[in-house]
């Protein structure tokens, strides 16, 4: 009765079976995974932001499938701002990341063409591949004192069938940037192999050390679809937008413009609404990202701070974005240490299989936690691994 695209295996896990459990029976879970701003205690400008959807601009249904050009023009802004020119006749407005990573996977490969994506990565990949019946074909992001990409495992990687590379800038959960040779080199492969580069920057306004970090927006070398939008950017995933912006080669980007328009008028997803009140959207970043940066940088400091008193764990480097990367010991599976570390300690984590680690013995950590749970839940972790 159903597709072959949806045949997954829809059982609960053994951690979230454990989580529904504690929290049944009233169980005070230290949540360390904690991916939503919205419940993380931030202060946010409610009148502001409900304000700006009352327009009575929203009362009109205007369909246009790149999105309102003031609305496109406030992203254009946003990225002025950051001093990257971004031409918004080269915009698409999607109703959030994930459907603009839709977009373009239809938009590039046929069925049973191959995406390559770096792991470790997140895991919302392989069920948006499935559901454009694309293939995910990984290569490897290696750890040496920092994160790189492994370019002998990416080039194995790439076949006949390659269509695309898939970055995020900063990863998720590495947290490291691509680097400006890494860029270079990336861009000529591209252009070897005929590849477009899809590079999602949710998290590029989150560096850990203050540098700025430059955005694809005006990679013009290879075909590039840059994905963003306000759900990290303002730290509201309830307002539902999000954009692709297309660079490179004059007569690409042209091409892909036209076909991509198309696709985006056939679901003319995008709330009105959201449309007319993005630019007061965007500039919430401007209160919320100060506030998240020093939550980042607060409960860095603190992880820092617990792990220098033991040596059982250690903290991987990391450049920017909400999380951590615990190396402990492979006493067990990641998600067996996962379920074990919930039932005696109390704390959730995320297990580093849950991200697609190679071997066990990596747990991630939200950073944007709240500190006093941050801090709890760190002692609680460390401690467990000392008995």
């Amino acid at each position: 009765m159903f597709s072959r695209r949806t045949d997954w295996n829809l059982a609960p896990n053994r951690l979230t079976k454990a989580v529904e459990q504690l929290r049944q029976a009233g169980t005070r879970i230290f949540d360390l995974t904690i991916s939503n701003p919205t419940r993380s205690g931030l202060s946010y400008d409610h009148a502001a932001i409900l304000d700006s959807l009352r327009n009575m601009e929203s009362l009109d249904y205007d369909p246009q499938p790149r999105g309102l050009l003031s609305a496109r023009e406030a992203v254009t802004d946003y990225y002025r701002r950051r001093g990257e020119t971004v031409d918004p006749g080269f915009l698409v407005l999607t109703t959030g990341t994930s459907e603009a990573y839709s977009f373009v996977f239809q938009l590039l490969a046929n069925p049973g063409d191959e995406i390559l994506v770096a792991t470790p990565s997140y895991p919302l990949f392989d069920f948006l591949a499935d559901l454009q019946d694309v293939k995910l074909v990984p290569f490897s992001l290696i750890y040496d004192h920092g994160w790189q990409i492994d370019f002998h495992t990416l080039e194995q990687a790439i076949s006949e069938k390659t269509r695309a590379i898939v970055l995020v800038h900063p990863n998720n959960p590495t947290g490291s940037y691509v680097s400006a040779d890494e860029r270079v080199r990336l861009n000529d492969l591209c252009a070897e192999h005929q590849l477009a580069l899809i590079v999602d920057e949710v998290f590029l306004d989150y560096p850990h050390d203050d540098l700025h970090r430059s955005s694809f927006v005006c990679n013009n070398v290879a075909l590039t679809f840059t994905l963003s939008g306000i759900s990290k950017i303002s730290a509201l995933p309830q307002m539902k937008l999000a954009w692709i912006a297309i660079s490179g080669p004059d007569a690409h980007r042209q091409a892909a413009m036209e076909r991509l328009e198309v696709i985006a008028d056939t679901y003319l997803s995008v709330s009105t609404p959201v449309q007319w009140a993005v630019r007061n959207l965007i500039e919430q970043r401007k209160t919320i990202q100060p506030q998240l940066l020093n939550r980042i940088r607060t409960n860095l400091a603190e992880l820092d701070r617990q792990l220098r008193q033991q040596n059982a764990c250690a903290r991987l480097a990391v450049e920017g974005g909400w999380y951590a990367v615990l190396r402990v010991p492979a006493i067990r599976s990641d998600e067996e240490l996962a379920v074990d570390l919930l039932h005696k300690c109390g704390v959730l984590v995320h297990p580093g299989h849950f991200y697609d680690f190679p071997q066990d013995g990596y747990l991630v950590l939200s950073l944007i936690s709240r500190v006093e749970d941050f801090r709890e839940g760190t002692s609680r972790l460390l401690k467990f691994f000392k008995t």
